[in-house]
């Protein structure tokens, strides 16, 4: 393993007067998953809020909607990795910071939005400081809080940002009755709270090592390749799945993905670090994360459709409908995820679990969609079922894809399992479009149902994934032993002591099943 990058040691992480104590680490954990909860809040807090958008701009389409939610996820994903290296460059505190600033500042443009376009390009502005501030909040926390916290760290790190994603349309559906734009203006005065208490509580921190300047071309490519295929998506049903303009946009696509792996193979600091890609369970949490976050993406947008378009419920009753099963993925992320890590062999096992569960749920309403509204026997358990659901999957995959990260690529690792989560939420929103634009009014439950089995397939396939490749050991690079002198024949030398935690002992506190758990920091 490569020595530990100076973000990493306890005396740069707390200054000069030692370790940090719990209460800093609970204060360190509570702004930085503040941060991750805004920014995931926000990827659908919109949703709730298409329908009075489309008011107030008649002749709006879903399609066009689409955008307000994809551009914002497009960007966001693009952004991920060159910020993590530039976080890991010039110091992740003060990327985090200008993160934070940058989304609240688009948060108040999208707010302002005269019309769409102008909706659309202001969420691009939301979209770059969320891009900066996910990937520095992840590798801060990495980097401050102590190895034996790290895994309940993760958990309410990653937790609280599915619980951001999943209370969107609930928090969503409230604001609307004042105002669709209350959506946007809602993250002014958390975003202001959340800089001040990141300069007073978080430590800065980056690595001494890091050299050069992100790839900003790759990073363009990345974006043109998933907004290119997203494009397709939305669009084949109004321009034909076999038109000359769906393949063509989709042979740009892949052109745009195949520059970027090409620059990525030669460029210092590229978008893809494809030596991480090399581990077994990086690459496995990468693919894994793709899937399921098209199954969640694509599951979120789908309760919201039906929920107002199909049962005619407000925004308001949508939202709280949609509730109970956010209010399952905490303890689950939390508690029970940590729990059965320990028990079963590693996180890796318990987001396959996790991701069956989901398909459990998604099956389950199947059978019981109708048309006729029955929330408490027919939507309610599959609710409850999905939160539990995600609570295991999400920290799960985070915590797997983390074990086989060195200390010197905290930033750039993170960004990347990021930005897998990003690119997926577009592909299954683009792929969700694309089903609901076939809408029957004489019989909208069985377009819902070709929805429900995509979305069960991506929950499927990442299960699949998780199974191949998450459920061994992670990857680690091994620990290079120590020369050893020969012992004087009279009296043996003492054993040297490593000065890395040795691969099984990190793996384990990573993956949550650390030999001292539970830890009492968080």
């Amino acid at each position: 393993m490569s020595s530990p990058a100076p973000a990493t040691a306890p005396a740069t992480a707390a200054g000069p007067r030692g370790a940090l104590s719990a209460r800093q680490v609970t204060a360190i954990v509570g702004v930085l998953s503040l941060a991750v909860f805004m920014s995931s809040l926000d990827l659908f807090i919109v949703n709730l809020a298409f329908p009075y958008i489309g008011i107030e701009y008649r002749g709006t389409s879903l399609s066009s909607l689409s955008w307000v939610l994809n551009g914002y996820t497009i960007v966001f994903a693009a952004v991920l990795v060159p910020a993590g290296r530039w976080a890991d460059r010039i110091g992740r505190r003060r990327v985090f910071v200008a993160g934070l600033v940058g989304f609240s500042v688009g948060s108040l443009l999208c707010g302002l939005a005269p019309g769409v376009a102008e909706l659309i390009a202001a969420r691009v502005v939301q979209a770059v400081g969320a891009g900066l501030m996910v990937p520095a909040s992840l590798s801060l926390l990495l980097a401050s809080v102590p190895a034996s916290a790290r895994s309940r760290a993760i958990g309410t790190w990653s937790a609280l940002g599915a619980l951001g994603a999943a209370l969107g349309p609930v928090i969503g559906g409230s604001l609307v009755q004042l105002s669709w734009r209350w959506v946007f203006w809602i993250n002014l005065p958390v975003g202001v709270a959340a800089v001040l208490l990141a300069t007073r509580v978080v430590p800065e921190s980056k690595d001494e090592h890091v050299r050069g300047r992100p790839d900003l071309v790759g990073a363009a490519s990345l974006a043109a390749a998933v907004g290119l295929v997203a494009l397709a998506l939305v669009e084949a049903p109004g321009w034909g799945w076999g038109s000359a303009r769906f393949i063509g946009v989709l042979i740009a696509s892949l052109a745009s993905g195949a520059a970027m792996v090409a620059r990525s193979r030669r460029h210092h600091s590229p978008v893809i670090e494809l030596g991480l890609l090399r581990s077994r369970t990086f690459s496995g949490t990468f693919a894994a994360s793709v899937l399921y976050y098209a199954g969640f993406g694509a599951f979120v947008l789908s309760s919201v459709e039906f929920l107002t378009g199909v049962w005619h419920y407000s925004a308001v009753r949508a939202g709280l409908a949609i509730g109970p099963g956010p209010l399952m993925v905490l303890p689950f992320a939390r508690l029970v995820a940590p729990w059965l890590a320990a028990r079963i062999g590693g996180a890796g096992r318990v987001a396959v679990l996790g991701c069956a569960v989901n398909v459990g749920a998604q099956l389950l309403w199947l059978t019981q969609i109708q048309a006729h509204p029955a929330y408490l026997t027919h939507l309610l358990p599959a609710q409850l079922l999905g939160g539990a659901g995600v609570g295991l999957t999400i920290p799960s995959l985070l915590a797997a894809g983390s074990a086989s990260l060195p200390p010197d690529r905290f930033g750039t690792g993170s960004g990347i399992l990021n930005m897998a989560r990003q690119v997926g939420t577009v592909l299954g929103v683009a792929g969700l479009v694309a089903i609901l634009a076939r809408l029957q009014p004489g019989d909208p439950v069985a377009t819902f149902r070709h929805g429900l089995v995509m979305i069960v397939a991506f929950f499927a396939a990442a299960g699949l994934i998780a199974a191949g490749l998450l459920t061994g050991r992670p990857g680690l690079p091994p620990v290079p032993e120590p020369p050893v002198a020969e012992p004087p024949e009279a009296e043996p030398s003492p054993a040297p002591e490593l000065s890395a935690p040795l691969p099984d002992q990190l793996s384990a506190r990573l993956t949550g099943c650390p030999l001292d758990w539970p830890p009492a920091a968080i």
